[in-house]
């Protein structure tokens, strides 16, 4: 890749980073302590199309599709009710949808005119729409973002001319092989290992940055030092 292209790459991940950390992960904590806060709608209160409250209402299922495809996925065609009908999207096909006939009563959680999940007999499912707690993995993809886009910055700036020489005797400047891709390997398994375990154990998502941007920079600094070491004949 020349200089210009890495420069590129480093305004378009740097964009990504900003649109995962700075909108969709407040969006998706404000949205999620919303719905956990949600109480149940007053049953003396009339049915509207959009409520702040949680709503139990009864519908039939019309239809289910369970191909698991990118088109089609996991679906419910849900009737019977006066506002919240329509075809309701699952990640998977249990532990509810599978058990799924037409025709079958089953019961919706209703929040903010979507339905958040289904259940019947006691077996629940939650829809594509609720609400998760997945704020650790949205930090830790942001966190890769972030540092891909100051790898590139860098790579860009040595293929332009921009980086000062090595100062020492037969040294090398890092590239792309020396420097470039075990960086970038680096920065992959430290967001990673930081965001998984950060998600299974619950922890605050800003630990996944506070763990993965100091441990990517002693590590490249010391592949960084490794990349310039004189060439020996």
């Amino acid at each position: 890749m020349t200089g210009a292209l890495w420069i590129t790459a480093a305004v378009l991940l740097t964009a990504l980073c900003y649109l995962l950390l700075a909108v969709l992960l407040p969006g998706d904590i404000e949205r999620r302590r919303d719905y956990t806060a949600a109480t149940a709608c007053p049953t003396a209160t009339a049915e509207q199309t959009v409520e702040d409250c949680l709503r139990t209402v009864p519908f039939t299922v019309e239809k289910t599709v369970l191909t698991g495809g990118k088109q089609d996925g996991y679906q419910a065609r849900l009737q019977g009710s006066p506002f919240w009908n329509g075809t309701l999207r699952f990640g998977d096909a249990g532990p509810l949808l599978d058990k799924l006939t037409p025709g079958e009563p089953v019961t919706g959680l209703v929040w903010r005119g979507a339905v958040m999940r289904l259940e019947r007999d006691g077996v629940r499912q939650s829809s594509v729409d609720e609400p998760r707690d997945e704020a650790q993995i949205t930090a830790g993809v942001g966190t890769l973002a972030g540092l891909l886009a100051a790898l590139a910055l860098y790579l860009g700036a040595l293929y332009l001319g921009a980086a000062q020489p090595t100062g020492r005797p037969g040294g090398t400047s890092p590239t792309w092989r020396s420097f470039g891709k075990p960086m970038a390997l680096t920065v992959l398994l430290a967001c990673a290992v930081t965001a998984l375990p950060a998600f299974w154990l619950d922890l605050p998502w800003w630990t996944v940055p506070a763990v993965a941007v100091p441990l990517s920079a002693l590590v490249g600094r010391l592949l960084h030092r490794a990349a310039r070491q004189p060439v020996l004949s």
